[in-house]
């Protein structure tokens, strides 16, 4: 099974190869962006604040999903290369030490948190209006941080084995659960912003129990604590191959509670706006990622085993796809701006300020798709400068300057700038560092 599957990876079809690996990926992206998506939508019902609080909350879920994304990109990159040069002992430590280390990172994050509650929620921006609504949603949030964390690491190792259609699965069921969950919870038993929570939190718990259960199917590689060895040279891989996929999320937190905090000068209504259009952005955003991590297995495989050729040729052809498939979803956010942003909350403030941002954000969209591609393939070939380089520029460098500068100057149109300027001069960065790399593929291939 294990020769059909590096046969499959390193000789089989490539764009179909890429199509298939990158479907049920985008699927399980599409779906963690629809978590939060719920929750924004059905407590839209209940008030601006509690739309607000969701926002607010946000940046804490991303450094749950960041720790996720470190452990599971950080022992998944090395899975998919051991795996191409067919040591499968080696990547059967790495996914073990990978997951324990995350629930146990999981678990901290449970427990700081509580301790700290009500300062962590001011601390993310939360004015006082929306604080009740916050520490109710985020207290669930917590207590579900070691599941959600650790169903991203096992989502992720089971796709860098090549199988992510098992990782899909527990992501969709969970997120169907949470739907159904949501109106029940909120509405059904009264419990408001804490009744999203708890739904999301339960919904977690049940797909986390799902991809523990992958791990013992078909060709996957099995999941045992006896296998568990944190090696410094584990620590150093985790560290070079996470920390770009860690350093994303965090930054996307870091930017979206400085984003709070601009915003709230504004009133409530303008969190909750600028709440609305990062939850829009971020399905899209998904989108890429999902298409993009479809990409990475066979990047890695394929690396491993010296076909630079194909790794190239795989690298352009994600490119083009991912560039033509945001044109289409830039175009439909830029036409229908008002309706989506109106979707999730009806009121006059939160349109006033959300329907620009959310065209300004669509004019650049394709800008992070590029971005997002390249990343991924320095990530893959071992790169880990300028793969690091790129998962901190879009927030880390450009975004947060750029709304410390325009916002004081241009007040709301600042902040509806800011990301749109910093999408710009990421694509600027990444656009010759990307070139370089795709010269030294072809130099290698021909050798």
């Amino acid at each position: 099974m294990a020769k059909d599957r590096f046969s499959q990876m390193t000789e089989g079809p490539l764009k179909g190869l890429i199509l298939r690996m990158a479907g049920p990926s985008i699927v399980s992206m599409l779906v963690t962006a629809i978590y939060n998506m719920a929750d924004t939508y059905f407590v839209g019902f209940i008030g601006t604040s509690a739309t607000g609080a969701v926002g607010i909350v946000f940046s804490l879920m991303a450094v749950i999903m960041a720790t996720g994304l470190f452990f599971g990109h950080g022992t998944g990159n090395a899975i998919s290369r051991a795996l191409g040069e067919r040591r499968e002992e080696e990547a059967s430590h790495l996914l073990s030490t990978g997951f324990y280390c995350c629930f146990a990172a999981g678990l901290l994050i449970t427990i700081v948190g509580l301790l700290f509650l009500e300062p962590l929620a001011r601390l993310l921006g939360a004015t006082e209006t929306i604080l009740p609504h916050a520490c109710g949603y985020m207290r669930y949030i917590l207590l579900g941080a070691p599941f959600m964390a650790a169903s991203l690491t096992l989502n992720n190792q089971l796709r860098f084995q090549g199988n992510p259609k098992s990782g899909m699965f527990g992501i969709l069921s969970g997120a169907l659960i949470n739907i159904v969950l949501d109106p029940l919870f909120i509405f059904g038993l009264n419990m408001g912003t804490a009744g999203a929570g708890l739904a999301t939190m339960l919904s977690q718990m049940f797909s986390f129990g799902l991809l523990l259960y992958g791990c013992t199917r078909g060709e996957n590689l099995r999941l045992r604590f006896r296998a568990f060895a944190l090696t410094r040279a584990t620590a150093l891989e985790m560290m070079r191959a996470g920390f770009p996929a860690m350093a994303r999320q965090l930054l996307s937190a870091a930017a979206t509670i400085a984003l709070n905090w601009a915003a709230r000068d504004y009133g409530d209504g303008a969190i909750a706006a600028m709440a609305v259009v990062s939850r829009l952005m971020s399905f899209a955003n998904s989108a890429v990622l999902g298409f993009g991590q479809g990409f990475q297995p066979v990047c890695g495989f394929n690396y491993g085993a010296g076909r630079y050729d194909r790794v190239l040729a795989g690298y352009r052809f994600s490119q083009k796809t991912a560039l033509c498939a945001l044109l289409i979803l830039a175009g439909a956010g830029l036409l229908f701006a008002e309706p989506l942003v109106a979707l999730f909350r009806d009121d006059a403030m939160v349109l006033s300020v959300g329907v620009p941002a959310l065209r300004f954000q669509c004019l650049t969209m394709p800008c992070m798709g590029y971005v997002v591609i390249a990343n991924m393939l320095f990530q893959n070939i071992g790169e880990a400068l300028p793969a690091s380089f790129l998962s901190i520029a879009r927030q880390g460098l450009f975004f947060l300057p750029a709304l410390g500068l325009l916002a004081p100057i241009l007040g709301v149109l600042g902040i509806q700038l800011a990301q749109p300027v910093a999408d710009i001069l990421t694509f600027a960065a990444a656009l010759p560092m990307s070139l370089g790399a795709c010269k030294k593929l072809a130099e290698k291939g021909r050798a």
